[in-house]
Parts: structure tokens; C-alpha cells; sequence
């Protein structure tokens, strides 16, 4: 398969070359993407200068170019969908329920309002705070929610009178170029370019001088190389990076009660989310009980191809990755953990079983690193105060949970864990009204909400002497 294509400026392109994609579920090459030029970059880059002008002026354009937007990709759902779950690896039913989780952020954007404060309004002197738009925004996305990532980001930037570079991970490009197919003719010449090609394209892009903004999603190490990328130019940047989400279970939890909570916490999309729990901290008056639901659990959960039918968790998305996973579990394994349940590989291509680890040293690369593939290791503690200095031993610092039937404890806990999200009695649950964003490595700036807007824009104050 090769017929897709990049946007540049209004137009549908092939690359000068191509690159191949694989289907993580076969570990085999499925399709070819297109290699972005340097000189189709350049005509990226410049068109989506050229339209900001027009683009910033009218709310009103913007916001049917979105709802438009929104439309197309809906009525075309499935057969990105099949896209998404061939280069991703996620289960069909799922890469469906993300392509419609864009169409509504994308709709969300629409409808938001662009703020004007009023700072003083007297007979002297009016003074008010508006925001406005950078410019070009380069948004650079990661494979693991290749749409529903990338059109966040996509949605806010536009609704707030930015023009938009998008340049999905080269493991995952062909649903994100499928949509720049379908919306094409939703927006104006130049507003959203979207391109493909290997990882120099996005060294590239994050040092061209016309782009005032990155919004980056993906690791640690790339984020900080795109914030020293940045800052010859001082051009400003939103980073969501990784994260090592800590879950405390306290002795009054029910495992029976919240084991599939937690579960899905950790296992959803196969691991692959940056704010999934990736470590458990159980009184060890419970461990036994929940390590045994939760292995349960993943005994039950199917791995395989996300296009066959009852498969609830799909492959490792890359080769790179899959090692990665399968020497975290080798080192516990050297360092005495107990594999409680999975621990190898499962079928074809990188899949991987779940699995569950206890016996696991705080200092094991599984507990310290973050695994980011379906692999969870369990810890005991006794006292609170211990358990959340464990928990905060991190360099990261974007989620975390609390488990527990007492509530007024569990809000009193929160406030001493270092972390973007604290969630009680549930993980993953994302709200579009609540910011979203890290500390310490997870990240700098915030999407969501008024926060997301504010994010895209910059500010200036109009003062106004009258009298």
C-alpha cells in the first residue's frame, strides 16, 4: 500500500521517497509512507505562514472550518480506523473509539471561547488582556494515540488563529495522512499541513525560524533535545513527555472491589499511555488478595492481532519497543522478581502477555524506568508516610492514583504527591474540562481547557489613556 498522501498548502503531494510501516501484530512491512523533502517542508512551512494573516481574523471561519472538520472525519471513521489498527496494533473496536474521540475534541474546540479580561475600566484608563495567536505551530505526535493526540493538538491551535505543521510518529502515519485526505477541503489553503517522514523531519521542522510554537508529545530524551532545539530561536513550546504513575492501595481497599479499575489503569492500549499506572504500592495486609485478581485479569484479557475478533489488547507497537519491554522483564527477573503471570512474548509479531511482577526491589529498572508495554510490578508497604516518599522518588511526575475507602484520607494524600493528576479510586480518567500536564520530566505547559487554550496563545495587554 502506498497511495497516501502528504497536504502541503492545499494540495495532496507524494514524497520524493518513502518509508516502510509495519503492522506491529505481523512485525511485518504492511505499506509505504512518503518521505518529506526539504524543499516540500519549505512550501509546508510558508504556506501555513502565508494563510495566518487571513486565518487569525475571523473566530467565526474558524470555528465551521472545525466543525467541518469534525464531520469529515466521523463519516469516515472506519476506514481510518483500519488504518490506525494496522500500523498501531490496537484492537479494531478501540482504534474506532479514538478516531471519534478527535472528532469530539475537535468539536469541543469550536466551541470554545477565546478570553478578554478586562483589567481596569475607569474614566482614566481602560486596560484589558487579550490572546493572541503565535504564528505557525509545529505539532509532532507519538504512535501510541496517533489521531486523538494529534488532533487535540490540532484543534486548539486552529481554533486559536494558529496555522498548524502536523508530523505524526513515522511508526504510525498513514491514519493521521488518511484524515489529511478527508478534511482537505474543510479548511483553507495553508491553515493545517500535514507531513510525514523519518525522525531527521522533526529535528528539521523544530529549528525552522518560522515556526513560533512545538507541541511535542512524546519521550524524555526527544523532549529535551526539542526544548534545546527551541531555544536558539526562543521560540515557546508545550512538551507532555513520559510518566511513571505510582498507584497506592491502601489497607481498607477492597481488591475484589477495584481490581478491574485498576487493571484498565495499567493495561489499557497494552501499557502504551504515558499516564497509565505503571507501578502498584499495596499494604501488604491486601497484596497477596489483589495481586491474584489482577493476575486473573490478565489471564483473561486476550492479546493478539487487533483485528481479530475477542482480542482486548493488541501488540507492542515496535520492534524498539518491544525489546525494551522484554529486557525490563528479564532484568526483574535476574534481580529475583516473581512472574506471577505472562513474562514472555505471545504469538506473533510484539505481542507480549501480560504480565504481572512482585518480590520487585524499588530500585529494579522495572520499577525506576518507565516500561511503557503490558507489564505491571507490584510493591508492598506499611506506613503512608513511606509508601508516598516511595512514590515521589522520580524523576517523573505526570499521574498517579489513590485507592481507598476513606475518602477525606485519600484527598488529604493527594496533596503530597508530586504529580500533574492525583485520581481517587479510578486512573485514566481524563477530563476535557480539567488541564492536563506534568512536573519534574513529565512535561512543562498544560493542554485542556481553558488551560489548552491559554497554551496556544500568547498574551498583550492594550492600555488606553483616557484621560
Amino acid at each position: 500500500m502506498t497511495d497516501v498522501s502528504m497536504l502541503i498548502n492545499g494540495e495532496l503531494c507524494n514524497g520524493e521517497d518513502s518509508f516502510p510501516v509495519v503492522n506491529p501484530a505481523t512485525a511485518e512491512v504492511f505499506a509505504h509512507a512518503p518521505e518529506c523533502s526539504q524543499k516540500q517542508l519549505e512550501s509546508a512551512i510558508e504556506g501555513a505562514a502565508g494563510a495566518f494573516y487571513t486565518w487569525k481574523q475571523g473566530i467565526e471561519l474558524r470555528r465551521n472550518a472545525l466543525k467541518s472538520m469534525a464531520e469529515k472525519i466521523q463519516a469516515n471513521s472506519d476506514e481510518i480506523a483500519l488504518l490506525l489498527t494496522q500500523e498501531q496494533g490496537k484492537p479494531l473496536d478501540k482504534a474506532k473509539s479514538e478516531v471519534m474521540t478527535a472528532s469530539l475534541q475537535i468539536q469541543f474546540a469550536a466551541a470554545a471561547q477565546i478570553p478578554v479580561e478586562v483589567l481596569q475600566d475607569t474614566d482614566q484608563a481602560l486596560i484589558k488582556l487579550i490572546h493572541k495567536p503565535y504564528g505557525v505551530v509545529a505539532a509532532i505526535t507519538p504512535w501510541n494515540f496517533p489521531i486523538s493526540i494529534a488532533f487535540g493538538k490540532v484543534a486548539t491551535a486552529l481554533i486559536a488563529g494558529n496555522t498548524v505543521i502536523l508530523k505524526p510518529s513515522p511508526y504510525t502515519p498513514l491514519s493521521t495522512l488518511k484524515i489529511a485526505e478527508v478534511i482537505k477541503d474543510a479548511l483553507p489553503r495553508g491553515v493545517l499541513n500535514i507531513i510525514s517522514g523519518s525522525d531527521p523531519l522533526g529535528a528539521k521542522l523544530t529549528e525552522h525560524p518560522l515556526i513560533r510554537k512545538i507541541d511535542f508529545t512524546g519521550s524524555v530524551g526527544t523532549g529535551k533535545r526539542v526544548a534545546a532545539a527551541a531555544a536558539p530561536d526562543l521560540k515557546r513550546f508545550t512538551l507532555e513527555l513520559g510518566g511513571n504513575d505510582p498507584a497506592i492501595v491502601l489497607a481498607d481497599a477492597n481488591p475484589k472491589r477495584i481490581a478491574k479499575a485498576l487493571f484498565w489503569g495499567a493495561f489499557s492500549n497494552s501499557g502504551q499511555v504515558c499516564i497509565a499506572v505503571k507501578r502498584v504500592y499495596v499494604h501488604e495486609s491486601i497484596k497477596e488478595s489483589l495481586t491474584q485478581e489482577l493476575a486473573k485479569l490478565a489471564e483473561e484479557a486476550t492479546v493478539g492481532n487487533g483485528l481479530d475478533a475477542g482480542v482486548r489488547l493488541g501488540p507492542i507497537n515496535n520492534k524498539a519497543q518491544f525489546e525494551r519491554v522484554t529486557s525490563l522483564v528479564e532484568d526483574a527477573k535476574s534481580a529475583g522478581a516473581r512472574i506471577v503471570t505472562g513474562g514472555q512474548a505471545s504469538g506473533e509479531g510484539f505481542c507480549f502477555q501480560n504480565t504481572i511482577l512482585t518480590n520487585v526491589d524499588d530500585n529494579a529498572r522495572i520499577v525506576k524506568e518507565e516500561q511503557f508495554g503490558p507489564v505491571l510490578p507490584i510493591l508492598g508497604f506499611e506506613d503512608i508516610n513511606d509508601v508516598v516518599s516511595r512514590a515521589n522518588s522520580t524523576h517523573f511526575g505526570l499521574g498517579s492514583s489513590i485507592w481507598t475507602e476513606d475518602l477525606q484520607q485519600a484527598e488529604e494524600l493527594a496533596e503530597h504527591i508530586e504529580a500533574g493528576t492525583t485520581w481517587v479510586n479510578q486512573h485514566l480518567a481524563l477530563s476535557p474540562l480539567a488541564p492536563f500536564g506534568g512536573t519534574k520530566w513529565s512535561g512543562i505547559g498544560y493542554i485542556g481547557g481553558k488551560w489548552g487554550i491559554e497554551g496556544a496563545t500568547e498574551l498583550q495587554v492594550i492600555n488606553i489613556k483616557r484621560s
